[in-house]
């Protein structure tokens, strides 16, 4: 408080803590207050004066006065005196010094200590008699016996606790109940709704477009003209996309009647629903509570946990998607993605499946029934179940007036195409095929599943010409063997493109020895002995040296070479031509002395397998150090498919393409993912184009008289080259005696200016073969006349092909005269080289069966080259030379 003249109860207002003197006038008072005593002496109370007054306590406080009042207890309520009249302050007569203030004492005394001085406010302790820590205007207690409203002391029970009145125990009661409810509220109510919310922003929602990247869609598989060659379906089953619209409402109306009558109009879940759904497990029910929108969802996200998580996530996603897309877009990304049974993902596909036909022209029966699939479509064949859903979702459609009474009255119920029946436009391809377009296009970054995920689109580089004509060859060649060990395989690549125009690995099923079903091998992908085919490859690398066809060897019969000197022979007389044996004419007889003594002593066996790699062969470390491999034996080992690319650079003018079956790649929206453009042609045996064509056209002009000289004949119209080749079987101890002239391993690899084919014949490894008249198969004998069937079925009816003259390398052998004597019938040996071959030689006779030697006279051509034939039969023939 501030100096407003109060006081505590029965005390004057700003009395002075002093005492007055004797005998003095106290001086007017308040009305009605008795009169003030005045101010108290200055004296010391030891000198004989009176003694200050200590303060207010009670008792006596000067002399003459009455015991002073103790001061008012706390609590106690106060009166305001009135003011002193003539409006003075009271405290002393006029003149007396301001209250508060001490006067100094007479002279000669000795001073009195100095009371605490008191501060005008009544708020100091020492002023209105509280201690520090006590402030009364905070304690209540001083008037709660004036309050009305203040119930009395209540009693406490022997625990210490208030003893409740019944009204006061109700009133805890609600008050329980009360907080009981708001945090049930709360807990069921307030917090799921935040969780929802910040679920509902948290989740992603998935599009049209992630639905599709999930989807398992059939792969499609396309012929080089356009034509579907076959379909690759994913594990879950045929799988196809509709576009929004393009369901019709009959469909649409049985699967709601059939999963959520309600889907138009909720909101991506249905709270009822749900709550019916733990009702029936409860119960010991069935049926669940999903709308079409969660089960949507739980179909693109391939996420069907029995977790709480994922279900609470389900409902935001659901209810989100709901607020993003159209119900148009929901209903028809959920058809395109349920599963009907027999393999059929999508209302498209079950349509096909079960009734041979597309989902728009489904009637309403037809569409009630796959409908009623959708919840078991395990049952999809038992006769029972499936009339029982039909049953009750025609009834669903009549209750949500969605087909008329008199229309469900006269349904009957559907009867579905037999399960084994297959759609006719479905076509199958050869699994071979497909299995080396998928490894192609693995190693471009695309597997299986991102294959399905987008359904590709594969469009081959086959030719179904080409594909057809290659099967009937092998198949009419290989009948009436009596050889049940022979295989065989034929390949057919494009020089132009590079692409694989035909493909047979052998039969897809074949029997195991128990008589059963199992895949067959892809015999045109494994590597076996190519043979004297691998010849062209020896030239190659010769003429890369700057060498010619015009360059002599020794031709004869059983040469030696190396240390120890190994023996190396030529298939018989018609194999050998003497010391003195041009290059072209070793080709032409396949003489095997003259090209091993070429890889031995020239080129050796590295500059061979860098001329096959550079052709398209592939090739190891092993080979570049084998000199079997001037034969094709030993660790020399090629595939049909790498040795028809090879020989298809030659037919390319020297320019490699690498060998493919994939021409374009899109995805199911026909957007090119990648095509054969980038399979861009190279010069494969020197950097320039020039240069390796002539080296190239080389090649072609020594293998072109192999044609006749093997007793095979060129596509009429058409120019052809090629070399056959022979592994020979390597006998083993208590073999018969026959078995030494028998051979493992035969190809044919030809080619025209538009395609390269290698035909092999051969067993699963080292088995001495024969053919249907018992006698040992050589490359002309199977393979040859198979790889002819070929050429000729595929070229038929197609414009006439010659090869592109080049100037010869080095020697012209047209310019070389050579004169063939008959062998010796003791070998011709060789020097030793200064060089160890690496391996032993392998002995590969050639394929040509015996024939007369005779004096070559060439016939030189314009330009140095070669001559052909008129008529496409092969290159031109000196006069007097004979087919061996």
């Amino acid at each position: 408080m501030t100096d407003d003249n109060r006081s505590w109860p029965n005390q004057e207002p700003d009395a002075p803590r002093r005492a007055q003197w004797p005998g003095e006038d106290a001086g007017p008072a308040w009305p009605g207050e008795s009169p003030r005593r005045a101010t108290p002496p200055r004296g010391n109370p030891r000198q004989g004066g009176p003694a200050w007054p200590d303060g207010d306590e009670g008792g006596r406080q000067w002399p003459g006065e009455q015991p002073r009042r103790p001061q008012a207890p706390a609590g106690a309520p106060g009166r305001r005196q009135p003011p002193p009249p003539g409006g003075r302050r009271p405290g002393g007569p006029p003149g007396s010094p301001p209250q508060g203030f001490r006067q100094p004492p007479p002279a000669g005394r000795r001073p009195e200590p100095e009371p605490e001085r008191e501060p005008d406010l009544i708020t100091h302790h020492a002023h209105n008699g509280t201690e520090d820590s006590y402030d009364p205007y905070d304690d209540d207690r001083r008037y709660d016996e004036f309050a009305e409203d203040i119930e009395p002391q209540q009693e406490l029970d022997e625990k210490g606790r208030k003893v409740l009145t019944p009204a006061q125990r109700k009133k805890r009661r609600w008050k329980i109940i009360r907080r009981v409810a708001y945090a049930c509220v709360g807990v069921f109510f307030v917090v799921p709704a935040i969780a929802f919310v910040i679920t509902y922003f948290m989740v992603d929602v998935p599009t049209p477009e992630s639905v599709a990247a999930l989807q398992s869609q059939p792969v499609t598989y396309f012929y080089s003209d356009g034509s579907v060659m076959g379909k690759s379906l994913p594990k879950g089953g045929d799988r196809q996309l509709l576009k929004p619209g393009e369901i019709p409402d009959v469909v649409k109306h049985a699967v709601y009647s059939a999963e959520d009558a309600t889907f138009e109009t909720n909101s991506g879940f249905d709270f009822t629903g749900i709550l019916r759904a733990v009702f029936n497990q409860a119960t010991g029910g069935q049926g669940g509570g999903s709308t079409i929108s969660q089960q949507y969802i739980k179909q693109a996200t391939q996420n069907d946990a029995p977790t709480l998580t994922r279900k609470w996530t389900e409902l935001a996603k659901s209810f989100k998607m709901n607020n993003q897309e159209s119900k148009e877009e929901i209903i028809t990304g959920y058809l395109n993605i349920v599963y009907f049974g027999r393999g059929a993902n999508g209302i498209q596909a079950a349509a096909k499946a079960y009734f041979g036909k597309d989902a728009k022209d489904l009637s309403p029966s037809e569409a009630a029934l796959l409908a009623g699939l959708i919840q078991g479509p395990g049952r999809s064949e038992n006769q029972d179940y499936a009339h029982r859903r039909w049953t009750y979702v025609m009834d669903q459609m009549v209750a949500n007036k969605w087909l008329r009474a008199d229309e469900r009255a006269s349904a009957q119920f559907p009867t579905p195409i037999p399960k084994s029946a297959k759609d006719s436009g479905q076509q199958t391809m050869s699994y071979h095929i497909q299995q080396r377009i998928e490894e192609e296009l693995a190693a471009e970054g695309y597997d299986s599943a991102k294959l399905h995920a987008s359904g590709a689109k594969v469009y081959t580089t086959i030719d179904p010409k080409a594909q057809k004509a290659a099967e009937e060859a092998v198949a009419e060649n290989m009948k009436g063997q009596t050889d049940d060990r022979l295989l065989s395989a034929l390949v057919a690549v494009s020089p132009k493109t590079g692409g694989v125009l035909a493909y047979y690995g052998g039969p897809d099923i074949v029997k195991n020895a128990e008589g059963k079903d199992q895949t067959g091998q892809d015999r045109a992908d494994q590597p076996r002995n190519p043979g004297s085919s691998f010849k062209a490859f020896d030239l190659t690398a010769y003429l890369k040296m700057g060498k010619g066809l015009g360059d002599t060897f020794d031709g004869s019969n059983n040469r030696k070479f190396g240390n120890p000197p190994k023996t190396i022979r030529n298939a018989g007389e018609s194999s050998s031509c003497g010391p003195q044996c041009t290059v072209a004419k070793a080709m032409e007889i396949s003489a095997n002395t003259v090209f091993y003594d070429m890889v031995y002593n020239v080129t050796k066996p590295a500059r061979v397998a860098q001329a096959a790699n550079e052709a398209g062969v592939p090739t190891s470390p092993e080979m570049s150090q084998d000199i079997n491999i001037a034969l094709g034996g030993g660790a020399t080992v090629a595939t049909p498919e790498a040795m028809a690319a090879g020989y298809a650079t030659f037919a390319g003018d020297g320019m490699h393409r690498d060998a493919h079956f994939v021409a374009k790649l899109t995805n199911a929206q026909d957007e090119v993912e990648f095509d054969e453009s980038k399979y861009q042609a190279k010069p494969a045996f020197d950097s320039d184009a020039q240069k390796t064509a002539q080296i190239a056209g080389n090649v072609t002009s020594a293998l072109g008289p192999v044609i006749p000289h093997s007793k095979l004949e060129c596509p009429t119209g058409h120019q052809c080259a090629g070399k056959t080749g022979t592994q020979q079987y390597d006998p083993r101890d208590g073999d018969p005696a026959a078995y030494k002239d028998r051979n493992a391993q035969t190809w044919m690899v030809g080619y025209t200016p538009s395609v390269s084919a290698a035909a092999w014949v051969g067993g699963d490894g080292n088995i001495p073969l024969h053919d249907k008249s018992n006698k040992p198969i050589f490359g002309s004998t199977i393979a040859g006349p198979m790889w002819e069937d070929f050429m000729k079925k595929y070229l038929e009816g197609t414009p006439g092909e010659k090869f592109d003259k080049v100037d010869p390398i080095g020697k012209d052998p047209n310019d070389v005269t050579t004169t063939q004597s008959k062998p010796s019938s003791t070998p011709t040996e060789t020097e030793t080289p200064t060089s160890t071959p690496s391996e032993t030689p392998t002995e590969t006779p050639t394929e040509t069966e015996s024939s007369t030697s005779r004096t070559r006279t060439p016939r030189p051509g314009p330009g140095g080259s070669t001559i052909p034939i008129p008529g496409g039969d092969g290159f031109a023939r000196p006069p007097g030379s004979e087919e061996g």
